[in-house]
């Protein structure tokens, strides 16, 4: 028992990069249901599909679900061979809480929920919990453990941009709603509400459902826009920096120098 369950951890948890044989077939394969996952997730919100195939769309889901609720159950037992985990009952407890088994539970539990629920407008909530179906591909691609090595990396940078883009915002939607309250009461009814119209402008995309219309504002408005440009462009700028050292260090650490000459291999 204790030879298959290694056998299967070295199938399920093999890192991304350094899967061979039966690990590589399964993890293309759950890879593969879990994309199919997220284009029946889509198409079936388009009535005319929904009413074609509607029976389709259920057994795949069936499908899914059966499928992944077996691999739930059988990374908690095979969880123990890690050794963060290998207590046979705290070890695989803590497991249930990681941040990987949650996202595996919250991607089959609404089915399982749904079946008893009576209450339609509950099970149109629980549909949307479907999409965390598709974080679970994280797992499975060196690429998405890139940028969540380098959002880890960065992450104090990255609430300090956020910071001061939260404070810019409330700054300026409080400067704009005593400016623009007097003119267009409707409009600018409360400094939240006037927030929408400061994120609006702050990432340019401009609706133009709420717009500045005395001098002061537009002159507001515009030094906002400019500012957000800046602010906007700050997270941006952090995580290039951060993919740019992940990809150096991962070259310096494949890096091979012969130990006679000095030179790279």
């Amino acid at each position: 028992m204790h030879s298959l369950r290694k056998y299967l951890y070295s199938i399920l948890e093999t890192s991304a990069g350094k899967r061979r044989g039966a690990s590589l077939v399964f993890n293309l394969t759950l890879s593969s249901i879990i994309t199919l996952n997220a284009l029946a997730i889509v198409l079936h919100t388009v009535p005319e599909y929904n009413r074609r195939f509607a029976r389709l769309f259920y057994d795949f889901e069936l499908f899914s679900v059966i499928f992944f609720t077996a691999e739930y159950w059988l990374r908690v037992w095979v969880c123990v061979e890690n050794e963060k985990y290998h207590h046979p009952f705290w070890g695989r407890l803590k497991y249930v809480f990681s941040t990987a088994a949650i996202i595996d539970f919250l991607a089959i539990f609404p089915f399982y929920f749904s079946l008893f629920a009576t209450d339609l407008a509950i099970v149109r909530i629980l549909r949307l919990f479907r999409i965390f179906r598709l974080f679970r591909i994280s797992r499975y691609s060196h690429a998405f453990r890139m940028i969540q090595s380098v959002v880890s990396d960065k992450k104090e940078e990255l609430i300090l941009s956020t910071t001061l883009v939260v404070f810019m915002l409330i700054i300026v939607s409080s400067v704009m709603y005593y400016v623009e309250h007097t003119a267009q009461p409707d409009q600018f009814s409360s400094i939240p509400a006037t927030m929408w119209w400061g994120v609006t402008a702050m990432t340019t995309v401009g609706y133009g459902d709420i717009h500045p219309i005395t001098p002061l504002g537009k002159l507001l408005g515009g030094i906002s826009a400019i500012a957000g440009i800046g602010l906007f462009a700050l997270p941006t700028g952090i995580l290039v920096s951060g993919f740019n050292e992940h990809i150096r260090n991962r070259k310096g650490h494949n890096r091979r120098v012969c130990p006679h000459c000095g030179k790279e291999i």
